[in-house]
């Protein structure tokens, strides 16, 4: 096979990125949403200069890899999500010329880099569907997206009965009377993956993205390319909460795997274990698992783990579920506990259990970050790979409390679907303890923050004793330190007290606390690092209520 690649210098940072291998089975991967990490030029929009200067913090935080969420031209009517071209920086974001930078610099400072592709839809501006409108029933370009005449008596009717996932039909009626489908936001046309021309075009841009250098993809609605042939109705008219947990003739498709599996052999041509990463919602883990077969694609988030409340006996359940179902194809298992699409876990863990992913209560901020800080000792002490949400190393809550005319989440302004309180989670970063935005740029910030996030920056909590970045900083050193910690496929259950996990890998245990009340377990070793203060007496550690102990035999 070809080498798009050339050799990296000898006893450079990138040699070594270059020469480890299976890096992805224990990566921890760092989510940064451009718009909101860094502004280098002062118009209150974060870009990839903006980036690109905080790369250092990033390395010295201790992250492995930096996913990068869109930054292609788009209209943004869904923040990146709707692409108007795939080879083209969006000028909010900066040029190619500085995605080229900020890729060689991060290979520098060895860290590799991830980009968002988002391959279900186009923006509803992209040149293919420009042309497929403006040529009109019968053009064959309609046929690269899911055009269909409506029905009813005069088509006046949507061609099916699915729903957007923003809420709404999940069809627009063009003025010549057709009809397109759009799974997310109307600008948001869905391509055909049945043409060959649409696979034919992103087997190119991945091309074109890895011969820029970039180390992977992280696949959106990675689970959506294939519809079920015909385009049959659901029959159901609460479909959001079939979502993630029953079979949908527009989700997880087994045609999508013939897909990967075509997208797989590209990869395999270049040099440095480049990856794939699924954003799948699927009903099952075992589904999940689908996607991460030898021949198709390294990792799939784990959504299940992230949906799981603050609860032992419900953790130690999808831990092992998760655990048996990647087994058997080898894949590592990934955890993460936010992302740009949810309800940060500092206040999804500040409220009660069962209000979902998505919520716009500020809860009990203290025992908020009490668990989460809890809850990311225990993710980054489990087998296998896991991602970092932006901001969540300094135990940043949402913004609960955002003006509506400032929000510009697309699902807030349709009457139904998700709440649309996903901006809460993408108020730009603090990085200093004053200052217009707090260090993330000279000129504001295109979401308001906070009067609280100076004491929550960077700056605040650098060197600060029990701060949430300095125990991200040691957790994350420690993991790298501890030859049982990362990669792996099985955990040893241990007894513990209701409410309590308890887990050994090697000489490593880890002992979580989920319950409202302390308490007294063995001291298991040398102690390690904990998420809260505790007390060691005797042999015997007393572990307050929400707190996580990790420990060494060696």
């Amino acid at each position: 096979m070809s080498q798009h690649s050339a050799d990296p210098a000898p006893n450079s940072a990138v040699a070594t990125v270059a020469k480890r291998r299976d890096w992805w089975r224990d990566a921890v991967i760092y989510q940064v949403y451009p718009r909101s990490f860094a502004d280098s030029n002062g118009d209150g929009m974060g870009d990839l200069e903006g980036v690109r200067s905080r790369l250092p913090y990033l390395r010295d935080l201790g992250v492995d890899a930096v996913w990068l969420s869109p930054f292609y031209a788009s209209p943004q009517a869904d923040a990146g999500y709707d692409v108007a071209d795939y080879r083209a920086v969006d000028p909010m974001f900066g040029n190619l010329l500085d995605a080229d930078a900020l890729i060689r610099d991060a290979h520098e400072l060895g860290l590799r880099i991830i980009v968002d592709l988002v391959p279900n839809h186009s923006s509803d501006q992209h040149e293919w569907f420009r042309r497929a409108v403006a040529e009109g029933p019968g053009s064959p370009l309609r046929e690269r997206y899911h055009f269909r005449p409506g029905t009813g008596k005069n088509g006046e009717l949507p061609p099916n009965d699915w729903e957007s996932i923003f809420g709404g039909p999940a069809w627009t009626r063009v003025e010549d009377g057709e009809w397109y489908l759009h799974l997310f936001a109307p600008e948001q046309p869905d391509f055909n993956w049945e043409h060959p021309a649409v696979g034919d075009e992103f087997r190119s841009i991945l091309r074109f993205w890895l011969d820029m250098g970039v180390d992977g993809f992280r696949i959106d609605v990675a689970h959506g390319l294939v519809k079920a042939e015909g385009l049959p109705d659901l029959g159901s008219h609460d479909q959001l909460k079939l979502l993630g947990n029953d079979v949908m003739p527009f989700f997880d498709q087994d045609g999508v795997h013939e897909i990967y599996r075509q997208w797989r052999e590209v990869l395999d041509e270049y040099a440095g274990e480049r990856i794939f990463v699924a954003e799948a919602w699927t009903p099952t883990v075992e589904r999940t698992a689908n996607y991460v077969r030898p021949d198709e694609l390294h990792q799939a988030f784990n959504f299940q783990y992230l949906s799981t409340d603050w609860d032992a006996k419900e953790l130690r359940k999808v831990v092992d579920l998760t655990l048996e179902a990647m087994r058997p194809v080898g894949a590592p298992a990934t955890w993460v506990l936010s992302n740009h699409d949810v309800t940060r876990h500092a206040t999804r863990f500040a409220n009660p259990p069962g209000l979902g992913t998505q919520i716009r209560l500020a809860g009990d901020r203290e025992l908020g970050l009490r668990r989460a800080r809890a809850a990311t000792l225990l993710m980054l002490a489990l087998p296998g790979s896991a991602y970092i949400y932006q901001g969540e190393e300094l135990g940043l809550p949402d913004v609960v409390d955002l003006p509506d005319e400032v929000r510009q989440d697309p699902a807030y302004f349709r009457g139904a679907g998700q709440d649309g309180f996903r901006d809460g989670c993408r108020v730009p970063i603090p990085w200093t303890r004053t200052g217009s935005s707090y260090g993330f740029g000279s000129g504001g910030s295109w979401l308001p923050q906070p009067e609280s996030w100076g004491e929550l920056s960077i700056e605040a909590q650098t060197g600060a004793a029990g701060s949430t970045l300095e125990l991200y900083r040691t957790a994350l050193a420690v993991r790298r330190e501890q030859p049982d910690l990362g990669a792996g496929d099985s955990v040893e259950w241990l007894k513990a007290p209701e409410g309590v996990l308890a887990f050994r890998r090697g000489e490593f245990v880890c002992v979580t606390n989920t319950g409202g009340e302390s308490v007294t377990t063995p001291a298991h070793g040398r102690l390690l690092l904990a998420s809260g203060e505790i007390a060691e007496t005797d042999g015997e550690t007393k572990i307050p209520a929400d707190t996580t102990v990790w420990w060494t035999t060696a």
